[in-house]
């Protein structure tokens, strides 16, 4: 009973958070079954949890940070990881995967109804989960530094490095442990679907613009933190957060122009 209280008080706290988890479900469950969906979420979570286990302790993969646990009454923890922070992973990494397959699959495309080729023989390769992670990297370099200034915004201070990092506060090795774990999660989700496709085929709806949903979201998730960065009056990291956004916008733009 008192786990169905935090949690619930979990969704409260950080509304946001688990809109944007809402949305990338309904994405990828069109986009890929009720059954992968699950799978990846529940595997991108314990992959993520247990690197921040990991970090909090002996500072691998993203470098030595604390959680601090203010509202430890107020929402859902495990052990010193609050539950909302590791669930994120799943949404964030999975619309970066999204917009890889965007960038390297072949499109069908009638005017902004654009859909996916044929993806089979790409859609688990070395060059899309790179790209995915990179692209889930980028994410953070907007991402990170404003939840550091969580105590100038209604996210609140839930963490502090141990030391000061290199790139506005933040240590240049959480970047590198973004990589990591989007890389992880991929990797063994390949494997995994590849033993289901076996078993259970993909069969999915097709609706207009589908291509164009995941990528959607991952721009989405960057335009709210953008907007916080400069209500917050973060100016120089906004300005900075806009050149990585319109970088990666430019390559879908060329893409499906292309």
């Amino acid at each position: 009973m008192e786990t169905l209280s935090l949690l619930w008080g979990t969704v409260l706290l950080r509304p946001y958070v688990f809109l944007f988890l809402a949305v990338y479900l309904a994405v990828a469950i069109l986009n890929m079954g009720v059954l992968r969906s699950l799978f990846f979420t529940v595997l991108a979570y314990g992959i993520a949890f247990l690197c921040e286990y990991s970090s909090t302790r002996n500072g691998f993969p993203f470098g030595f940070y604390t959680y601090i646990d203010t509202t430890r009454d107020q929402e859902l923890w495990i052990s010193n990881v609050p539950f909302m922070d590791s669930l994120s992973f799943s949404f964030l990494i999975y619309v970066s995967y999204t917009l890889s397959l965007l960038l390297w699959a072949p499109l069908i495309k009638k005017g902004w109804d654009i859909r996916l080729g044929e993806i089979g023989p790409i859609k688990h390769s070395f060059k899309v989960i790179a790209s995915a992670s990179i692209l889930c990297m980028l994410m953070d370099v907007i991402i990170d530094p404003i939840a550091f200034l969580g105590d100038q915004w209604f996210l609140g201070k839930i963490y502090f490095y141990r030391e000061p990092g290199e790139y506005f506060h933040i240590p240049l090795t959480n970047f590198a442990g973004w990589f990591f774990v989007s890389a992880a999660t991929l990797t063994c989700f390949a494997a995994f679907n590849s033993l289901l496709n076996h078993k259970i085929p993909i069969k999915t709806k097709q609706i207009a613009g589908q291509a164009l949903l995941g990528p959607g979201l991952y721009f989405g998730v960057l335009t709210f933190n953008l907007g916080v960065t400069f209500y917050i009056g973060e100016f120089l990291l906004g300005v900075w957060g806009i050149f990585v956004t319109a970088g990666v916008l430019s390559l879908v733009g060329f893409k499906i122009r292309k």
